[in-house]
């Protein structure tokens, strides 16, 4: 099965308008279709935004323009690649992005890795939410955090992270409800039941303050925690 592929950039258009001219008449028509679909649904702009999949289908209705990939679909916008069985981009200049179905992410510049049963991604505002079995790999700060649900901020770096919580770190293995990761200041906030293991340590609170820099663990309320000598 070929794969459809179709890169915003100027320069590309050039290449695309080339292999038009060297096709049959009745594949000029049929290309010229799918350039006219393509053109309406991704309209060019400065930033590099790429995809490509097995097959593709779109729509324009009113207020609605969406364009459908599936079967091994990968998305790229700018630094951002996605790839998942099934990739939906709606809204003016691409804005939306939902991917379902094996949802990889990868951030380059960051060195961030996802994984998720849904993500959905705002280009705009550069937010990602993730829904179902999510992981975050913060290779860069080696850590792995994993949620039912992550919404990561791109812009301010923070991931808030919600059901049944787990955040791995070398020896430092921390559990909650809730949590708030700041990735710059390398701070994690916990509550819902938060408890920090820490080599063979144990400390639970109400809410629970981790220095992934240091590894020190500031505790409120309700503290208990055991210490092996």
């Amino acid at each position: 099965m070929k794969t459809l592929l179709f890169t915003g950039k100027a320069g590309s258009m050039n290449r695309l308008f080339s292999v038009y001219s060297a096709l049959g008449r009745g594949q000029r028509l049929m290309a010229f279709l799918l350039f006219l679909l393509i053109a309406a649904a991704f309209p060019l702009h400065g930033d590099t935004f790429s995809f490509k999949a097995d097959r593709m289908s779109g729509g324009k209705a009113t207020g609605r323009e969406i364009t459908v990939l599936t079967g091994n679909a990968e998305v790229r916008s700018d630094k951002l690649l996605l790839q998942a069985e099934r990739i939906e981009i709606q809204g003016s200049d691409n804005r939306f992005i939902d991917c379902s179905g094996n949802v990889r992410g990868f951030e380059e510049e960051k060195n961030i890795l996802f994984r998720t049963d849904r993500l959905r991604y705002d280009r705009t505002l550069k937010i990602a939410r993730l829904e179902g079995n999510s992981t975050l790999e913060d290779r860069k700060n080696e850590i792995v955090a994993r949620a039912r649900f992550i919404e990561y901020d791109d812009q301010a770096e923070v991931a808030i992270l919600q059901i049944s919580v787990r955040l791995f770190k070398d020896n430092l293995v921390c559990r909650s409800e809730y949590s708030v990761y700041r990735r710059t200041e390398k701070t994690l906030l916990l509550s819902g039941f938060p408890v920090v293991f820490k080599k063979e340590d144990e400390f639970r609170a109400e809410r629970i303050r981790v220095d992934l820099d240091t590894d020190d663990v500031i505790m409120e309320g309700d503290v208990k925690g055991s210490i092996k000598n």
